[in-house]
């Protein structure tokens, strides 16, 4: 029998054994909120989720049970092999992909890494495969962990480009404009920047409604392949 506890205690076996101080040092200038790592190569993370889902009697509820177990861990490639065991098993994926997706940033996701890897590999895909809609990322917005509510924006990015209309998008996005976070103040305005390439008109009227209430981050996201001229328009107006 599968044991989601048994293979967590090997993961971090396997991960304490290959620890490199070296890989700690050279990524963790990039996480502002703190990077608690064991030091392993990407090589060795994917492995060891091939590993695990090449084990005998492996099941798609299995695999979220395991995902689950290994997120509890603080460290950073526990939490690297869950998110690989879910990416590298969407063959299997079915509606409660999702759920268990849901109950990842209920657990452990902390990082921004993890939350951008999750959007641009998972929740298009989930998409695609029409097992969510983008209805069913609303709660999302609302959602007690910040990343989480990052990756309802994110997530949307690519499904964004493909489509003709963006006014849904917008729609989604809109009561999301005065969140109090930074990581989601990035998400928006990498959404919005990615929306204003494909259609800059639809995108620098939404820009528009909201320049004097919304937080500057966004725009200055927003605006960053913009010319100086264009990203005049949305300056936030002095007050009197």
């Amino acid at each position: 029998m599968i044991s989601p506890d048994k293979i967590s205690a090997e993961t971090e076996a396997v991960c304490k054994a290959n620890a490199d101080p070296a890989i700690v040092l050279k990524y963790s200038k990039y996480f502002k909120e703190g990077y608690d790592a064991y030091g392993v190569s990407s090589e060795l993370l994917n492995a060891r989720a091939d590993k695990i889902l090449t084990m005998a009697g492996m099941t798609n509820k299995q695999v979220n049970s395991i995902c689950l177990q290994l997120v509890k861990s603080p460290k950073y490639e526990m939490t690297s092999v869950a998110v690989l065991l879910l990416t590298k098993s969407k063959k299997q994926w079915d509606q409660e992909t999702f759920h268990a997706l849901e109950n990842l940033f209920g657990s452990g996701i902390s990082n921004w890494g993890h939350t951008d890897f999750i959007c641009g590999e998972i929740i298009p895909e989930l998409i695609k495969k029409k097992l969510i809609s983008m209805d069913s990322l609303k709660p999302w917005r609302k959602a007690t962990n910040k990343f989480q509510r990052r990756a309802a924006v994110v997530g949307l990015i690519k499904p964004m480009k493909k489509a003709d209309d963006f006014k849904p998008y917008f729609e989604f996005i809109a009561p999301m404009m005065m969140d109090p976070e930074r990581v989601v103040h990035q998400g928006l305005g990498w959404f919005l920047r990615e929306a204003w390439k494909k259609q800059p008109i639809p995108a620098g009227n939404f820009l528009l409604k909201w320049k004097d209430s919304a937080a500057r981050l966004i725009f200055q996201y927003a605006t960053e392949k913009m010319t100086p001229e264009e990203k005049s328009r949305f300056r936030k107006e002095k007050s009197k």
